[in-house]
C-alpha cells in the first residue's frame, strides 16, 4: 500500500517556500504521492456537513488554489505523483479545467491522480454558478466532457449544461486514454459515479468496520453494473490525528487495517501551521510508519 501526504495550502505555510521545500523533503524521502484538496472560497454560512465534522478553517484563512498548487509541485518534483482530495466538479468551467488538468499532466509526465467529487458546501457552489440540486448530473456531464476532450481528436459535446462544436484540444494527457479518475463520497450516487465513470474510488475519514461496510456497498454496484471490481483502485483520505510523534503507532494500526481491507493507497493529512511541524511528521511517515506498514 502506497502512502502520500497532505502539501502545505492553507494558513501560514500556504508560502512559495514552505511549498518548494515540502515537496523537495517529500522527494528525498520516497514518498509516494502530494496531494491538495479543493475550495475556491470561504462563505461565512454553511448549511452543509463537512464530511470531517466542523470545518477546520476560518473564513479568513489563506488557502491556496489547488490547481495552481499541482501545477507548482509538478515543476518542482521529478517522482512523486500529483493528486487531488478531491477537485470538486462545478468549481471550474469543464473545459478549463480539462485543459488545466491535461497541462498537469504533461508537466508532471504523467503522474496526475484526478480525484473528484461533487461537494457539499452550497453556498460555495451556488457562488461558483453551480446547480446545487443538480449538482449530481452536473458532475456526472463534466465528467463525459473532461474524457472527450481527452481522448477524441474532433472533440464535441451536447449535453444538458454544457454544449461545445468541434474543437481543438490539444496537448492530450501523457496518461492514455486519461489521467486516472479517482470518484470520492460515500453514498449510492458516488458508487455509481466510480463504476461507471471513474478508474478508482476515494474514500474519506472511514473507521475500519465503516470501509468494510463500504466496499461491500461499491461491490453491490460494482457487481450490478457488470464492472470487475478489481478494476477499481482503493484509496482513502485519512484523518488529521494530531502530531505524529504521539500518534504513530495508533496511524500504523489504522493503516494496517486499511491495506489488510485492500486499500492499495492512503493520503496522510500532515498538515500543520509550522513547516518545521510538517516535515518532522514527514520524518516519522518515511522512517516508521512506512517501514511498519510494509511489514503489516
Amino acid at each position: 500500500m502506497e502512502i502520500g501526504c497532505h502539501l502545505p495550502t492553507q494558513g501560514p505555510v500556504a508560502t512559495r517556500e514552505a511549498l518548494t521545500r515540502f515537496c523537495r523533503e517529500a522527494e528525498q524521502r520516497g514518498i509516494a504521492s502530494l496531494w491538495v484538496s479543493d475550495h475556491v472560497v470561504f462563505p461565512r454560512e454553511k448549511t452543509g456537513q463537512y464530511p470531517g465534522g466542523r470545518f477546520p478553517h476560518s473564513p479568513d484563512t489563506a488557502y491556496l488554489e489547488p490547481v495552481a498548487v499541482l501545477a507548482a509541485a509538478a515543476i518542482a518534483t521529478e517522482r512523486a505523483r500529483l493528486g487531488s482530495s478531491v477537485f470538486i466538479l462545478g468549481h471550474r468551467h469543464p473545459v478549463v479545467m480539462a485543459k488545466m488538468l491535461t497541462t498537469i499532466d504533461a508537466l508532471s509526465n504523467g503522474r496526475l491522480i484526478c480525484g473528484v467529487g461533487v461537494g457539499w458546501w452550497e453556498e460555495e457552489l451556488t457562488a461558483l454558478g453551480v446547480p446545487f440540486k443538480q449538482r449530481g448530473r452536473h458532475a456526472d456531464e463534466i465528467l463525459k466532457v473532461f474524457k472527450t476532450l481527452w481522448t477524441d481528436d474532433h472533440p464535441t459535446f451536447d449535453g444538458e449544461f454544457f454544449r461545445f462544436p468541434d474543437l481543438g484540444f490539444q496537448p492530450k494527457p501523457v496518461q492514455k486514454p486519461h489521467p486516472p479518475i479517482w470518484v470520492g463520497g460515500n453514498s449510492p450516487g458516488a458508487f455509481r459515479r466510480v463504476v461507471t465513470y471513474g478508474d478508482g474510488w476515494h474514500a474519506t475519514y472511514l473507521k475500519p468496520d465503516e470501509l468494510r461496510a463500504s466496499l461491500d456497498r461499491l461491490r453491490a454496484a460494482a457487481d450490478a453494473a457488470k464492472r470487475p471490481f478489481d478494476t477499481i483502485e482503493l484509496s482513502m483520505r485519512c484523518r488529521n490525528t494530531g502530531p505524529l510523534s504521539t500518534s504513530r503507532q495508533e496511524v500504523v494500526d489504522l493503516l494496517g487495517a486499511y491495506k489488510k481491507a485492500g486499500l492499495t493507497h492512503v493520503m496522510l493529512d500532515v498538515r500543520r501551521d509550522s513547516l518545521t511541524e510538517m516535515l518532522e511528521n514527514l520524518d516519522i511517515v518515511a522512517g516508521d510508519i512506512r517501514p511498519a506498514v510494509e511489514r503489516a
